[in-house]
């Protein structure tokens, strides 16, 4: 029996060898997205935009290519255009994560990475989006709202992520093959080559710090903490020379996304997460996502998939007593979206999403009405 364990083993050794031998040392890929968003009803104004994205990558393994041992290198070239469908739903979490506020070709990440200890440590050098590590729950990725990607609070740090990163230092260990660890430090001034003013070197408004430890045997459960190094003026109070006071601004969160049901058909994944800001230097106090994700929806259609999902954040109090200060109207506690969307293969390379969002008090305005928003995004992937 043990030499048939041992066997086996070794064929499973040569077969990962092998595969290993036949993958290619450089991986580049080109995905282009498009998106039609148009606001049925409410929000500040009806009508239809159009937004894009598109993403060149290449990996480059440099063990194989120049014997850097554990070495590896990826670079992302980052092009996007159009209008801001955010401003006409008057959403304050936004609408679609495409959407920037300028449109440019830019460089979007680029790091080298470096495997340690058998691959139970890895380091990450350079220019990396943070929220596509941090505070993750894989089956909210379909969605189009920013807040089920990179949560509002968290997001309103300033911290690096989508469309412009910055410099900065991920490290993840992994002391079990369900457990894991991992802490960033990057710059809190986000700037890239491509953006106005370029890549900013200087560290100057400080660093954003996020760590995150989490366990992976049966989905996910993960609870992480972030905060700027460099205090930040209060939105609305001042001290007794008139100057805002100064906090620190700092948060922490917490998700859980697990498989519910199994099977061939309709096999569904729910996700919870929930996080907290001190809310007196961002808009938001905190926020929480639920959803489910149904996958395939139909035997006949494998790629298909069906994302329901909530969102609400809530407004800070320093963020609402500033609109009053300045003349604004008196705001709700909180915005929420309600989003569905649907997604499948149409042939291999192409990919559609048509969705529908009910936003209510966009903005936390009560003088804004309650928004439809139906959304139809076109994916190319090459």
């Amino acid at each position: 029996m043990a030499a048939v364990t041992l066997a086996l083993a070794g064929a499973a050794g040569a077969q990962a060898a092998e595969a290993e031998l036949h993958s290619p040392v450089l991986t580049v890929a080109l995905d282009y997205k498009l998106d039609s968003v148009g606001v049925l009803r409410g929000g500040a104004a009806r009508g239809t935009d159009l937004l894009d994205g598109l993403n060149l990558s290449a990996d480059l393994d440099l063990d194989r290519a120049v014997g850097w041992r554990g070495g590896s290198a990826h670079l992302d070239l980052l092009n996007t255009s159009g209008e801001t469908p955010s401003l006409r739903a008057g959403a304050l979490q936004g609408v679609d994560a495409l959407e920037v506020s300028s449109q440019r070709l830019r460089l979007y990440q680029a790091w080298l990475e470096q495997s340690l200890a058998g691959g139970q440590v890895n380091l990450r050098l350079g220019f990396s989006d943070i929220s596509g590590e941090f505070a993750v729950a894989d089956s909210s990725s379909l969605l189009l709202n920013p807040s089920f990607g990179f949560a509002p609070d968290f997001a309103a740090s300033g911290a690096a992520a989508y469309p412009s990163t910055s410099l900065g230092l991920r490290v993840r260990v992994e002391p079990s093959p369900t457990t894991y660890l991992q802490a960033a430090l990057v710059n809190a001034r986000t700037g890239v080559p491509g953006d106005d003013g370029g890549a900013d070197f200087s560290f100057d408004d400080g660093s954003v710090l996020v760590a995150e430890a989490g366990a992976t045997a049966r989905g996910k459960l993960a609870v992480g903490y972030w905060r700027l190094t460099r205090k930040q003026d209060d939105l609305a109070t001042l001290d007794a020379a008139g100057q805002p006071v100064r906090r620190t601004a700092q948060g922490a969160y917490a998700l859980v996304e697990r498989p519910l049901t199994e099977g061939p058909v309709r096999a569904l994944t729910g996700f919870l997460r929930a996080g907290i800001a001190e809310g007196r230097t961002g808009p938001f106090r905190g926020s929480i996502q639920a959803g489910l994700l149904a996958a395939p929806v139909f035997a006949g259609r494998p790629d298909s998939s069906l994302t329901v999902g909530v969102t609400y954040a809530a407004l800070g109090r320093a963020y609402r007593d500033a609109s009053v200060l300045a003349g604004g109207p008196v705001l709700d506690a909180g915005e929420t979206v309600l989003e569905m969307a649907y997604s499948d293969q149409i042939t291999e390379k192409v990919r559609l999403q048509p969705g529908l969002q009910f936003i209510r008090r966009p903005g936390g305005d009560p003088q804004v009405k309650d928004a439809v928003v139906a959304s139809l995004r076109l994916e190319i992937a090459l």
